[in-house]
This record gives C-alpha cells, sequence and structure tokens, in this order.
C-alpha cells in the first residue's frame, strides 16, 4: 500500500456528530442510576412520536427488531410469503423468516435502486401477507404506488425505514402516515443512539403488543402482577441509548440540510459529463424528498471494486459498499436464489461503492473525494 500522498486526516465514509451537552447528558443518567429503559425513553418516544405526527412509537434496541416484531404485530407466520428487495441489509429478508413465513425477493428499479413496484404485482400469490420495501439512502419508494397495491390486495406494509429519518413524500415525513414504519438509529445513521430503533405503529392497541413484544411477552398490572401471553424477546432500549437520541433530535434538521448541501455539491463537482465520460453512475439527484443518508455511486464494469477502493484507501478516503445482493449469501443460495436471478439488484451490488458523507464534513472534503474518484477511474 501507498501512503497517503496529500498528507491529510484520513476521511471516513461516515462518522457521527455529537455535542458536549449530550456526553454530560449520558454522563448525568450514569449517576441517576436508572440505566435501562426509564424516563428518558418515555421522553424519547414522546418527542418521536410528535415528530411523526402523534403517531405511537416505540423504541428498541436496533432497528431489526422492530422489522420482526411489526410482522408478528400483523399476524405473519408459517406459511405466509412476504414480498422485499435483494438490495438491502440482509436483516430486512432474515425478520422474515424469523417469524417463519418466506422471502420473496422482487428486483430494483435500476435508477432509485428501491424496489421495482412496476413488479411487484407479478410476485404476489394467495400466500403474500406483507411487503417491506426499503427507502434506499433516505430516497423514498413511490408511495403512492406502494400503498395502492397494498390496498388492492390488502397486504400489510413494513416500510423499512432505517436510513430515512426526516425523508418526504409530497412534503409529508416518512413515518407521519402509513402502515408499520421502521428506523434504525445505529452509529452510522442520520442520527444514532449508537445502537438502537424505532417502530411507527397505528393505533394504541399496536402499541402494548409492541411493549410485550420486546420485553419477553410480559405485562404488569399493580406491584405485584404479571402475566405472559405471547413469545415475546430483549429488545428494549435503554435510557443511556434514548439519551443521545434525545440530544441527536435537536440536531437533526440541521444535519439532514448539511447532508442536501454536501450532495448538491458532489453533483456540482462531478459535473453534468462525467456519467458520459466514465461510465460510472451517479445517485438520482433528489432534493425535494431524500434526506441524503448515503452518496452512492456504481462504477462501470470494467473497474474491479476492490482495486477501486483500495486505490482511494491510499488516498486516505474511505468508502463503503451497500449492499450486496442478499439472495448471493450463502445462506439463500441453500434457499434456491440462484445468480440471474434479479439482474439489476446483482450488477449494482457488485459495482456500487458508498462516498463519504456526513454532517461533518466540508466542500473541500467533498472536492477531495471527487478529484480521487476522477483520478481512480482516469
Amino acid at each position: 500500500m501507498t501512503s497517503n500522498p496529500t498528507a491529510l486526516p484520513f476521511l471516513p465514509f461516515t462518522k457521527p456528530s455529537v455535542d458536549e451537552e449530550t456526553i454530560a447528558a449520558v454522563a448525568d443518567v450514569l449517576r441517576s442510576g436508572w440505566l435501562t429503559s426509564g424516563p428518558k425513553v418515555k421522553e424519547f418516544e414522546a418527542q418521536l412520536s410528535s415528530y411523526f405526527g402523534g403517531r405511537p412509537v416505540r423504541t428498541f434496541n436496533s432497528g431489526t427488531c422492530t422489522m420482526e416484531i411489526a410482522l408478528r404485530i400483523a399476524g405473519v407466520g408459517a406459511g405466509d410469503e412476504v414480498i422485499t428487495t435483494p438490495n438491502s441489509w440482509v436483516a430486512t429478508a432474515n425478520v422474515i423468516i424469523e417469524t417463519g413465513a418466506t422471502p420473496v425477493f422482487v428486483d430494483i428499479d435500476p435508477r432509485t435502486h428501491n424496489i421495482d413496484l412496476n413488479k411487484v404485482e407479478a410476485a404476489i400469490t394467495p400466500r403474500t401477507k406483507a411487503i417491506i420495501p426499503v427507502h434506499m439512502c433516505g430516497l423514498p419508494c413511490d408511495m403512492d404506488l406502494l400503498y395502492a397495491l397494498a390496498r388492492q390486495y390488502n397486504l400489510r406494509v413494513v416500510e423499512d425505514a432505517a436510513q430515512a429519518i426526516g425523508s418526504t413524500w409530497q412534503g409529508q415525513r416518512i413515518g407521519a402516515f402509513g402502515d408499520f414504519v421502521s428506523f434504525s438509529f445505529q452509529v452510522n445513521k442520520n442520527i444514532m443512539t449508537a445502537e438502537g430503533g424505532c417502530l411507527v405503529l397505528n393505533n394504541d392497541e399496536e402499541a402494548k403488543l409492541a411493549e410485550k413484544y420486546r420485553l419477553q411477552g410480559v405485562t404488569r398490572s399493580g406491584l405485584d402482577g404479571i402475566d405472559v401471553d405471547v413469545l415475546g424477546g430483549k429488545y428494549n432500549m435503554t435510557d443511556l441509548s434514548a439519551v443521545i437520541g434525545l440530544g441527536q433530535m435537536k440536531h437533526l434538521e440541521e444535519f439532514n440540510a448539511q447532508r442536501k448541501a454536501l450532495a448538491k455539491h458532489y453533483f456540482a463537482q462531478f459535473g453534468q459529463e462525467f456519467e458520459t465520460q466514465t461510465g460510472a453512475e451517479l445517485p438520482v439527484a433528489d432534493f425535494e424528498n431524500s434526506n441524503w443518508h448515503m452518496f452512492h455511486l456504481v462504477l462501470p464494469e470494467r473497474v474491479v471494486r476492490a482495486d477501486f477502493m483500495q486505490q482511494m484507501m491510499d488516498l486516505g478516503i474511505g468508502l463503503g459498499y451497500h449492499y450486496r445482493a442478499i439472495h448471493l449469501f450463502s445462506f439463500y443460495r441453500a434457499r434456491g436464489f440462484t445468480d440471474g436471478m434479479f439482474p439489476v439488484a446483482e450488477r449494482v451490488g457488485k459495482q456500487i461503492v458508498t462516498l463519504p458523507l456526513f454532517p461533518a464534513m466540508n466542500e473541500n472534503d467533498v472536492e477531495r473525494v471527487v478529484n480521487g474518484v476522477k483520478s481512480c477511474l482516469r
């Protein structure tokens, strides 16, 4: 490996921003003696509920269990099918199998990288119970078409909005409408709680059931009354995580505005001829709906991704790749999935890289990345 010729600090593809007030608040929680689910969790849930227009919200220790619990509340189980995308983190499909149901993949749109909703209808069978779309990089799916399909075929929807807090559709926040909506607060998200997530629900009855599922199925009454009537797990958020989330919420709009500004600068620096000249593909330039969680670049097929990533590393620039097509993992191949079944997701998954994009970056950082990309693609 060659040394970084710029002598600049290493630029990772993402990095969280945490203010001193939040650090002090974490210390206060530690001193309080109430570290697990308590008053800060309730405060965080109330703030999230307000953000999503007053809908019930419950927090969890990940944005994975949120989807599984939504499926269980929807009654999904053995013998059912759930339609989803092969272009996501593997958790999106794993939760379907956790319920005993079968994942049915539908290929992605080559531009948005979201599930191709025009292909969903052909995948629906009498066993189809639900659909899990993913708002990839914070760019929402076509919500009108999504919910029209759900209504037509009586399907529940579990939106994997892990990356989409602050994203909108026709002026409404993702999460403020629809069916179940799952968000992640993992450390690389637009706001984070180190690890964690939340589920936006439809009514108080679903919210109470979510509470049971997140804590061993327990229902308490009075000082010594306890019952268990569903099979729950251990998925509750801690007050330590919640207080980080409260601190992050104060900056959400600011963080997303900076991400949008950086994304605009990326497009300006790449220029209008970049795709034609290199054969690479930039993301959809959506500055109305997307929260710009990530900035993807699809490399031309002549480029070996690992070599490109190493060259960028040698320049002191870190990249990610999101995501390899789920059905090509060994676990899913063993379930009968093979190469060629979802060609768009396979091509994108093989050639995609994630460029640095986080609020602490500045325009000089963007220019450094773009110059690096252009030099490595020459």
